[in-house]
């Protein structure tokens, strides 16, 4: 019971990190440079979860082959979603676009592989669970700014702004007990599989939806590519710092 309680509370850390980001946006004026580099700053962040925790991991424990197949299922996993999402045809009344709600979508995934991940770890052992919460409260922060800020942009009532803030830490909290009660007695083969799977999802939505919203928002410039970098950077510090103190 223990176990599950710590679950619970490391699970709400990284949507906790994009509800505050989200409450930030709120408040504060949003303008098409600072969305430009937040989105910059979160694809550097989505992209350094890949290449410093995610496929070293899967690297280390797979068979090659493995980790090709399930990133790539990863990968089509995330572009069936955005067909999906694309089919639909936003409302003129909520003043969304399907690029505007693909960034949610985006960040929906991102707290859903946080889940996973901390779920995974959990079933590994606490101290690596706790690395893993930990490292991604900062990390998503500008994630959680991206998406109200882009949302505000767009016109999006504020009720409605605040119920997507409000549902970020679900994704997160859904997809590690999920994970937890799945994998804990699961072969160490399956959450490895798990990982390549996630990996696949979070590179194409901080390649193909995040850096492309940033785009539209305006051109890029050095603090754009600066941003992008700082956020690779920062993700790579947290995590390996929390990793040495633990």
């Amino acid at each position: 019971m223990k176990s599950l309680w710590l679950i619970v509370g490391l699970a709400l850390l990284p949507g906790l990190g994009n509800l505050a980001g989200g409450m930030v946006a709120e408040f504060v004026r949003t303008t098409p440079r600072l969305l430009n580099v937040a989105l910059h700053a979160a694809s550097g962040i989505v992209l350094g979860v890949v290449a410093v925790e995610l496929m070293p991991e899967a690297l280390d424990n797979l068979a090659g082959w493995w980790v090709a197949a399930s990133f790539a299922a990863g990968g089509a996993a995330y572009i069936g979603t955005e067909t999906l999402v694309e089919k639909m045809k936003p409302s003129q009344e909520t003043g969304g676009s399907t690029g505007m709600w693909m960034i949610y979508v985006a960040v929906a995934v991102d707290l859903s592989g946080d889940g996973l991940m901390i779920g995974s770890g959990s079933a590994v052992g606490a101290s690596l669970a706790i690395v893993l919460a930990a490292g991604q409260v900062l990390a998503d922060f500008p994630e959680g700014y991206s998406v109200v800020a882009n949302l505000r942009e767009n016109g999006v009532p504020r009720k409605r702004r605040i119920a997507v803030s409000l549902s970020f830490p679900l994704y997160c909290l859904g997809t590690a007990m999920l994970a937890w009660f799945l994998l804990r007695d699961a072969p160490d083969a399956a959450k490895y599989v798990a990982l390549s799977f996630v990996a696949g999802l979070l590179s194409i939505a901080a390649v193909e939806d995040m850096l492309e919203e940033a785009h539209e928002a305006t051109s890029d410039n050095r603090s754009s590519a600066l941003a992008f970098v700082g956020g690779f950077v920062l993700f790579t510090l947290v995590s390996a710092g929390l990793g040495t103190v633990m």
